[in-house]
């Protein structure tokens, strides 16, 4: 088996047009999983026992289960309850909510990371809810989080290769078509593999240093 760079030239645009697709999944699934994340944390501390035993056990019900199965899900079985998605959006969906179920974790440390004196010289001090979320609890906050959210940020981007089962064309399903239509596999997969890597550490860096910044700011 000899590299072929012919057949590599051939199947670029296809994965150039695939990767633009798993970054958008990427991003708009993060987006979807910080927010519902957020959401989750605050709901697993409220004072209401129901109300953070529920979200509790929702959320370990997700993370349990597998993110491929919560894919065929949302593609193959919703529609027998006249629930019909997209593609892209059962993927983002699924990525989304699977990942909300970690990142709340972070959120939920994060917070309870700060000292409970930060909340009440906040307090004492006369400050809004909005002044001491923004001034007191997130620049402490934040750094620590940091981290952990673009690790999972990059684990998504690299789960994306799943949405293929729901036939979305990302960058693993574009090199797949190429293969099976062509019998040629050695410069895809080895170029997906090389695209996944060209994304990957450039923002395993980018986090380092956005981490670095925050923690000189609090």
């Amino acid at each position: 088996m000899e590299w072929s760079w012919s057949v590599a030239y051939d199947v670029m645009p296809r994965l150039a047009a695939g990767l633009i697709v798993t970054v958008q999944a990427t991003l708009v699934g993060a987006l979807v999983a910080y927010v519902l994340g957020l959401a989750l944390a605050i709901l697993k501390m409220s004072p209401y026992r129901l109300v953070a035993w529920s979200s509790y056990w929702s959320s370990e019900f997700v993370r349990r289960t597998p993110l491929l199965v919560q894919l065929y899900f949302l593609f193959y079985v919703l529609p027998d309850l006249g629930i019909f998605l997209e593609p892209f959006a059962a993927g983002v969906i699924g990525l989304g909510l699977h990942f909300s179920t970690y990142t709340s974790e972070v959120f939920r440390a994060g917070i309870e990371n700060v000292p409970k004196g930060q909340w009440e010289a906040a307090r004492s001090l006369n400050y809004s809810t909005i002044q001491t979320w923004r001034h007191v609890v997130l620049p402490q906050a934040i750094p620590p989080m940091i981290p952990p959210l673009a690790n999972y940020l990059i684990t998504m981007f690299k789960e994306t290769p799943l949405l293929a089962a729901i036939t979305v064309v990302e960058l693993f399903n574009a090199a797949n078509i190429y293969s099976n239509s062509h019998y040629k596999y050695l410069e895809p997969m080895t170029l997906v593999g090389t695209f996944f890597l060209l994304v990957s550490i450039p923002a395993a860096a980018l986090a380092i240093r956005l981490e670095n910044a925050f923690r000189r700011k609090a």
